[in-house]
This record gives C-alpha cells, structure tokens and sequence, in this order.
C-alpha cells in the first residue's frame, strides 16, 4: 500500500548518487521536493509562454495586424521549429554547463521576446517573435535531465512522468489565463484590445522571470553540490563506507579523442576512479540512507560515472532502427499535441461561435490540463504491462494507443462536430490516449541502446 507520508517526509537517499528514493512532492521545503516543483513549475511556466498567442491570436491579435490564415499557419509553424532546434542544443549544453543552468538559460532567453511580444505590428513581426519564444519549448530537456539527476531509478520514471505531465498542463492553462488576463485589461482597467493584448505577455514574462532567478538561487545542480564535481563526488561517497579499489572510467567530451573501429569507451585512457567492493564490515549510518549492500553501492557508482561516447560512438545509436521508430513515435505523439494546442481554440470559435474568445479558450484549455493525468498514467500503464508481457507489451502500448488516436482523430475530422458534448467529448477520448503516448514513449526509453542512455 502506498505510504502517503512519502509525499512530504525526508526521502531516504541512495548513499552513493545521494538521488532520492521517494519523491517529496509536497514539500518544497526539503532539497528533494524543491527540485521537483522547480523541474515542472518551470517547464510549466515556459509551456504557458511558449502557447500565450494562440488563445489570443485567432481573433484580437488577427484582427489588430490584419492577418490572414497563411500568417497564423506559418507563425505557428515557426515556433515550432524554434523549439525544434533549441533541443537539438539543449542536450549537449546540459552536459557542459549541467540542467539548472540550461533551463535557467532557456527560460530567461524566453522571457525577452516575451515581453517584446508588444512591440509587434506586422505578420513577419509575428513569426520572428515566435520563433525566439519558441526557445522556451527547449526547456522540456533540462527539466528531464534535472528530475533524473535527483530521483534514484526505483522511481525517477514516475518522476519524470509527472514533471512532463504537469509541465505539459502548461499549454491547458494558458488557454484559461491569457484571454482572462486580456479580458480584465479590457474591462477593469480601460484598456483598448489594441493595447491590452500586448500588455497581458509582461506576466508572463514576469513569472518566467521570477521562476529562473529562484530556480538559480534556491536549487542545486546535484544532491552532490556541482555539476563540474558530480564525479568525484561518487568518489567521496564510496570511500566513506569503505571501498576503494577497481576503476570505472570518467566521462570526457565527445570529440575528446579519435576513435578507432576496435575502440569502445572501456578501452580509452580517460581519467579512472577506483573503487571496489571490500570485505563486508559495518558501515557507518549517515542520516536517511537507505540500507544497501556495498556491491550493490559498487554497481550504482559503476552505472553513475557514465562514459561519454565520441561522434562517431554516438552516430550508430542516433540513426539505428530502434531510435528512429521511438522518436517517430513521440513525433506522433508530442507532435500531434503541439499541433492541436496551436489551432483547437480556433476549432472551437469556428464550430461554436457563441462561446466567444474566452469560452473556446476555457474548453481548449482541457485539452491541455488532461496532461496532469494521462501522460504520468501512460507511463504507469507501460510499467504495470512489462513484468506480464515484458518489452514486446510496451511496444503494443505505445502502437495501441497510436492507433486508437488516429481512430479519434479520423472521427473528429469526419463528424466535425457541432454539438458541444459530442465535439468535448470526442476530444477528452482522443486527448488520453495521445497524451498517454507521450508517457508510454518514456517507458520504451530506457530499455533502447540501454548502454547510450
């Protein structure tokens, strides 16, 4: 049964990596759960800026620039890419400069075109705004990176399902927020909609603000203190309780050496740390330790001290099969769910008129909040098939609920709903079996090329 104390009380740590073995998701206060609310608060907050023109852009934005549908098309088109290529970024700088500092980064070279967002009067201003909003979409890589680095792997899954799944409710509540702060602007302050509209993205440029300045000031790189001295503080950990001895190789840089055909990352002269399992003796009690054996102490810091392969290393797991299908996979997934925040207000202003900008905004908004729930279960789901079905049950997971979204998708398309029960109905099913797959992807993660990972 599941201990609900969990949820607020100090976590026992691995006493090697210092990652914790519970998540203290209600209690900001301790180390642990200040992390976590800082991995999903910040990625939900870049999410929020990320889609704060799309609730406002069918209408009072349009109609202020005098867009066309081309221009609205190729604006969302636009930052998306952005994201695109900040991620392919963000990866690589997480390994220099370590995830708080990346995704404080992205976050506050975000928040700049967001508060410029104002300064915008014509269709190309729009699309070269978005694309340097679209920067915040890269913050979904830190975010991971920095949740995996705090949890130990009994539960960093659920972990990371849950800051991706509350970050994604991001694009949901920007669907409620920005036509609501627009609407008070207008009617509680004398705002004209030409001024109103770029007034409402100073908040959240505000709070993107505020978010990675208390994200640099509050938090860690690592349970272990420095991103830079990660290593040798697994190290340290070890000789504490008594091990010394066998090596496990240091991670270099990617172009740190040429590699021959016959070379592999155990055969570099990188820098060793030596440790091995000694005699067993007893060990002293640090405070909220879990209780674990000295080989098994061995075998965490062996799985820790990661070696970083070279280019050439690398290219044969980026472009093989496995890789390729799981990353069309989330394309699908992740995809279709950009895709749809971006133009599901507007599907709703065409179908249901009276409801108004701020009605279909309210409506749209669930799609997006369903995150909260659905992308953490499609990660439980995969966890909950593999010990009956083992890893062939994942891959029928994540296919499932693929082809059910289609099969919704289809019928949304072909029915095109103008009945406002059949139309939210039709897309809260096809929302949990697409955000689903999102968490189902993750699931799959861990067990492709599990030595790159």
């Amino acid at each position: 049964m599941f201990d609900l104390t969990l949820l607020y009380k100090a976590p026992e740590v691995n006493p090697v990596n210092r990652k914790a073995r519970s998540i203290p998701g209600l209690n900001p206060v301790n180390l642990y759960g200040r992390v976590f609310f800082f991995s999903w608060f910040g990625f939900l907050i870049a999410f929020w800026s990320w889609y704060a023109f799309p609730p406002l852009l069918y209408v009072t934005i349009a109609r202020d620039l005098s867009l066309t549908p081309s221009d609205i098309a190729n604006s969302n088109i636009i930052a998306l890419t952005a994201t695109l290529l900040v991620r392919l970024v963000a990866g690589p700088a997480c390994d220099r400069f370590g995830p708080r500092w990346t995704f404080a980064g992205c976050l506050l070279a975000g928040a700049i075109p967001t508060a410029l967002a104002g300064t915008v009067y014509s269709a190309s201003g729009l699309m070269a705004i978005r694309f340097f909003v679209g920067i915040l979409g890269g913050s979904f890589v830190p975010c991971q990176v920095w949740s995996t680095g705090f949890f130990d792997k009994n539960v960093v899954g659920t972990a990371n399902a849950l800051t991706g799944g509350f970050g994604n409710a991001g694009g949901g509540i920007t669907y409620f927020l920005m036509p609501a702060i627009f609407d008070s602007l207008v009617e509680n302050q004398g705002l004209t909609p030409h001024v109103a509209w770029r007034v409402t993205f100073i908040v959240p440029f505000i709070c993107i603000t505020v978010t990675a300045i208390a994200m640099l000031v509050l938090c860690p790189d690592t349970p272990t203190g420095k991103w830079s001295e990660r290593h040798l503080a697994v190290q340290q950990n070890l000789a504490s309780h008594g091990i010394s001895g066998a090596v496990v190789d240091v991670p270099g840089e990617l172009t740190d050496k040429a590699t021959t055909g016959t070379d592999s990352p155990s055969d570099s002269s990188e820098t060793k740390l030596g440790f091995e399992a000694v005699e067993p003796k007893q060990v002293g009690s640090f405070a909220h330790e879990a209780q674990i054996g000295e080989q098994q102490m061995l075998d965490t810091a062996r799985g820790e001290v990661v070696v970083k392969p070279t280019f050439r290393e690398a290219l044969p797991v980026i472009f093989s099969p496995q890789t390729l299908v799981l990353g069309g996979g989330y394309f699908c997934s992740f995809g279709g769910e950009l895709a749809i925040n971006s133009i599901l207000g507007s599907y709703y202003q065409k179908n249901f008129p009276t409801l108004g900008q701020t009605g279909t905004g309210n409506w749209a908004a669930m799609f997006g909040l369903l995150n909260v729930v659905f992308r953490p279960l499609g990660g439980v789901v995969s966890d909950l098939i593999y010990p009956y079905i083992g890893l062939w049950g994942k891959k029928m997971w994540i296919h499932g609920v693929a082809v059910i979204t289609g099969v919704f998708l289809i019928a949304i398309g072909i029915s095109n709903p103008h009945d406002q029960n059949t139309m939210f109905g039709l897309i809260a099913g096809m929302a949990f079996f697409l955000e689903a797959g999102n968490g189902a992807n993750f699931g799959l993660v861990p067990h492709v090329h599990p030595h790159a990972n």
